[in-house]
């Protein structure tokens, strides 16, 4: 059976009703509705998004003061269409439309970095692991490494984790900043900096789609850095592996691709 249609009148005031809500300046009201009432649900309506926006970014919240954290809400509310009705994914939305709408006036050079390292917290902690089964006892070297579906690596230009009130950087530093965040068995997520080589065997682990074993990956990283001892880069590469195993980091290995 086909969904019934609302009537076309109703259809339209249920428009003209959100169009307002987005922005009263620019539409009004349905006919026949006391501003009285309406001003009830702008704010109602307002208040509910700024309210979580607010706890989902609470640095960037403190960083823009009251007028220009409004002003960037309201321009959120009024020009980004969500994908999804759901809370928890209105910070992924506000991140969405921080993305298309690109730098403005006024805007901190540090954003957009700074908004995702607060969004990660809350999406990592949403996320559902998706991890294949490990082979029981299989050496790092000799197996495929397998990242966590519960730890991400993230590369920032901006050092977002020290960004405050007091410390707000107007240009990025020569030097990226290298984050490891990760769920662990209690559910918390962690945030630990991590090293430029660190981060590089992180991604390379996690982009491995030929099924490579760990041997194979360290020895063609310590190629690619023209390493002056490959054999003691293997070794620290395979000691940082473990590392990260005791951790919950890497979860352990599967059998390598033959012929990869």
């Amino acid at each position: 059976m086909r969904p019934l249609e609302a009537p076309a009148r109703l259809r339209d005031q249920q428009v003209a009703f959100a169009a307002h809500l987005r922005s009263p300046d620019d539409n009004p009201a349905p006919d026949g509705i006391e501003d009285r009432r309406m001003a009830i649900y702008r704010d109602l309506f307002y208040n509910s998004l700024e309210g979580i926006l607010a706890s989902n970014f609470p640095v960037l919240r403190g960083l823009r003061g009251d007028a220009p954290w409004h002003a960037l809400v309201r321009d959120f509310y009024r020009e980004h269409y969500c994908h999804t009705p759901l809370f928890p994914e209105l910070g992924r939305e506000f991140l969405r439309y921080l993305e298309t709408r690109g730098q403005r006036d006024g805007d901190p050079p540090f954003l957009l970095e700074l908004a995702h390292y607060e969004w990660v917290e809350l999406a990592l902690s949403l996320e559902d692991p998706d991890d294949p089964p490990i082979v029981p006892g299989l050496s790092l070297l000799e197996g495929t490494p397998v990242l966590s579906s519960l730890a991400w690596p993230l590369a920032y230009r901006f050092p977002v984790h020290q960004i405050r009130p007091d410390h707000q950087p107007g240009e990025a530093p020569g030097e990226a900043t290298f984050l490891l965040v990760v769920r662990d068995r209690q559910d918390e997520v962690r945030f630990k900096q991590i090293d430029v080589l660190a981060f590089q065997l992180l991604q390379t682990v996690a982009s491995n789609e030929t099924g490579l074993s760990g041997g194979q990956l360290l020895n063609t990283m310590a190629t690619n850095a023209a390493a002056a001892d490959p054999e003691a880069f293997v070794q620290a590469g395979h000691q940082l592996l473990q590392q990260l195993q005791q951790r919950d980091v890497i979860l352990g290995a599967l059998t390598a691709n033959p012929n990869a």
